[in-house]
């Protein structure tokens, strides 16, 4: 059975902030998704429920038809950048590494031939194996952010989840981590969260528009128009017909 991952109704507040409501969508196996969405909408939020990271007020997600913990899943995830530390003093190599410890403490616990080696062949594919003794406050925002990617990889995940993974880095750093995860997306489902819809829209084959709930979904080209290109030709006819209360 292929992966098959199913959301329902599902609700998430923080406090009195409602963070998603009524929302519903289903994973497949092999997926290339693309979130989109307002700041505040509900991306990360969605994500981390997804990965058991935030557990929702109501609702439920079938993971194969079983739970998370039941369905043995592997989830790779990739956090936003502002939420690491850069200035902790390790090398590129132990950052990849930690990818591989054991969920449960362990005492005496020592990596073994396997794990370095599988650092060495996630750090290959993102392109660092160069870098691998450099200390992490050295790397450029593109570099520290494949250096994550790789992490993620060392577990082999069934599926990979990246949130924002092009934030605060170059333009061509962008493309080369877009053109990485597009590879990649073809061992694996992907899913992922950015604001670059036009660099992704070529590649993804599904775009989700999020706000709170999935306001559309489907074809990339369709959603990124129905969010961004039509409510934008709206305004404009509406000022030239004088309509709205702010007319320029």
């Amino acid at each position: 059975m292929g992966l098959h991952i199913e959301g329902n109704n599902i609700w998430v507040n923080y406090g009195k902030i409602q963070a998603l409501k009524k929302l519903n969508f289903i994973i497949e196996d092999g997926d290339y998704i693309g979130i989109i969405g307002p700041n505040g909408g509900g991306k990360s939020t969605m994500m981390k429920t997804i990965l058991g990271l935030i557990k929702p007020n109501n609702g439920e997600i079938s993971y194969c038809g079983t739970t998370l913990k039941k369905s043995k899943i592997r989830m790779g995830y990739v956090p936003q950048i502002s939420d690491i530390n850069r200035q902790f003093p390790i090398s590129v190599e132990d950052v990849v590494l930690t990818g591989r410890m054991q969920k449960k403490i362990i005492p005496f616990f020592n990596y073994s031939e396997e794990d370095y080696k599988m650092v060495d062949d996630v750090l290959k594919t993102v392109g660092l194996q160069a870098l691998r003794t450099r200390q992490i406050n050295e790397l450029s925002g593109g570099e520290f952010q494949k250096m994550i990617i790789a992490r993620a990889l060392t577990m082999k995940p069934d599926i990979l989840f990246l949130d924002e993974p092009t934030a605060m880095v170059d333009v061509m750093s962008q493309r080369q981590i877009f053109s990485l995860i597009k590879k990649l997306s073809t061992d694996m489902t992907i899913v992922l969260i950015t604001h670059h819809v036009q660099m992704i829209s070529k590649h993804v084959k599904k775009l989700i528009y999020l706000d709170r709930n999935i306001i559309a979904e489907g074809d990339p080209n369709q959603v990124y128009q129905y969010a961004y290109i039509k409510p934008v030709h709206h305004k404009i006819k509406s000022r030239l017909n004088g309509g709205g209360k702010n007319n320029v």
